[in-house]
């Protein structure tokens, strides 16, 4: 028996050291971050056994490998429909962007569509704006809608999207709507079931299956996508649903913005939802329905970034870095989440000491409430180096959006979070373009007047236990 037990306790020893050094090992090998490497060492030697099995299940990054092998075919099968020919030139470049051409040279690298002039870019506040305008341009449809949404909730707005979908499918229109399989699983099989019987095609992205469901459920599709004939497109922060009308309960009420696109960078929208529809139904869609041939339509330079976890770089993060580094006098960003990389903290303070003008607008009031106190964790870091930050009063700020120097928009709907830049499918447009920069520059000059602006002595003045909540919220940033 005393064998028996010395053989246990030594296989014991062995199993918990053999385990802890394969976690161990492949936690240096393979984690960008040094800090997140120490942390699952220590985890994987100081709880035996729990250790390496709570690093497998949490602690290896299996949706990148996933999201590559998924996304690979894409690319052979997606069409080429972009309109290269109203790419700029590098002497366009020069004369029409000035400063800000060094900034383009950067997206040139972190996005694969090009730059393309001749695009009109009108904001659409709150679903009060942007649902009128996107069911007008269904139900003047003749050829194709797209729609991709993260949320469709089955309330009013729901309801009568649903509607004017399921008769533009009825009329012949080509309909094809991707919902997110988490994101939008309640009305799933509501909306699903009745454009469906409409004629439409309806399609869930990636819904949560057993016993795969972890690596599905980090697959989310965050992006708003919508085109009509190939034509008119419509992208932003905005999801469906009667939360983003201003007639919603106050405490249920999302401030947010969308925007109506016309021009060739359509295409780009529409390529973004191709591939992702590829992904959902592993179907193609191409020809003049989806890519008809696109005239110039105004005088923004645009050009679509996606981003997800099959990017082997962070396009949306790198962007927002080399904007901060292009600034030569004011930067104003609006997020619903702010749980910023140690990069994005130092681009923010490398740009204030450079006497860039830096303010973040972020909601006083959060639907997650660790969200708000995750913020709260990193706000001295900003603050300290002369950013000047700002909590909006309710309604909740939905909105996500970054003005360069009231000359360039960056708008989609990525947040400032490691969701968003590592996790989530996101799609955002660069726009480079004064008349929009100075509309909407002058449209957060009156945000700003009705916010309260957050001083280091009030992030500083957090009681003890306040501080200690926030910290410790702020350890499980990257997972949130």
């Amino acid at each position: 028996m005393i064998i028996e037990s010395h053989v246990v306790v030594i296989a014991g020893i062995v199993a918990w050291l053999g385990l802890g050094s394969m976690a161990a090992g492949h936690a240096i090998m393979f984690k960008r971050d040094a800090r997140g490497s120490a942390l699952w060492t220590i985890i994987a030697f100081t709880l035996p056994l729990l250790g390496p099995w709570l690093y497998w299940v949490l602690g290896i990054n299996r949706v990148k490998r996933r999201a590559i092998k998924l996304r690979a075919p894409v690319a052979a099968e997606s069409p080429a429909a972009i309109p290269t020919d109203h790419a700029l030139t590098e002497l366009d470049v020069q004369r029409a962007l000035g400063h800000l051409a060094r900034l383009k040279r950067v997206t040139d690298r972190l996005s694969r569509f090009p730059l393309l002039a001749g695009n009109t870019v009108n904001p659409l506040h709150d679903g009060d704006e942007a649902y009128p305008a996107m069911l007008a341009a269904i139900e003047s449809a003749t050829r194709s809608v797209t729609l991709a949404s993260y949320i469709f909730e089955w309330d009013d707005v729901g309801r009568r999207f649903t509607d004017v979908l399921g008769s533009a499918a009825n009329r012949g229109v080509k309909v094809h709507v991707l919902l997110d399989g988490i994101g939008a699983v309640e009305a799933y099989s509501r909306v699903g079931r009745r454009l469906i019987r409409a004629g439409a095609e309806v399609a869930a992205f990636f819904p949560l299956r057993i016993p795969t469901g972890r690596l599905r459920l980090n697959l989310r599709n965050h992006r708003k996508i919508m085109v009509v004939d190939g034509r008119v497109g419509f992208t932003g922060g905005m999801n469906i649903s009667q939360k983003h009308c201003r007639a919603a309960p106050r405490r249920q009420r999302a401030e947010d913005l969308h925007f109506g696109i016309k021009g060739p960078v359509v295409a780009e929208l529409q390529a973004a939802f191709v591939e992702d529809w590829y992904l959902g139904t592993d179907k193609i869609l191409d020809g003049d329905a989806y890519f008809p041939a696109l005239t110039p339509d105004g005088p923004a330079q645009c050009r679509g970034i996606c981003s997800g976890p099959d990017d082997p770089a962070e396009p949306i993060h790198w962007t927002i870095q080399a904007a901060l580094s292009a600034a030569i006098r004011e930067v104003v960003i609006v997020t619903p989440y702010f749980i910023p990389s140690p990069a994005l903290i130092a681009g923010m303070a490398i740009a204030s000491m450079r006497g860039i003008a830096i303010r973040l607008v972020l909601p006083s009031r959060v639907d997650r409430r660790f969200m708000r106190w995750a913020a709260d964790a990193y706000l001295w870091q900003v603050l300290v180096h002369g950013v000047r930050v700002y909590h909006r009063p309710p309604p909740f700020v939905h909105t996500k959006l970054m003005i360069v120097d009231r000359q360039w928009v960056f708008l989609g709907s990525a947040n400032l979070d490691p969701r968003s830049f590592r996790l989530n499918f996101e799609f955002n447009v660069e726009v480079y373009d004064a008349g929009l920069g100075g509309r909407l520059a002058a449209w957060l000059d009156d945000v700003l007047n009705g916010s309260r602006e957050v001083t280091l002595e009030m992030v500083d003045g957090r009681s003890m236990p306040v501080r200690l909540r926030d910290g410790m919220v702020k350890l499980f940033s990257p997972y949130l």
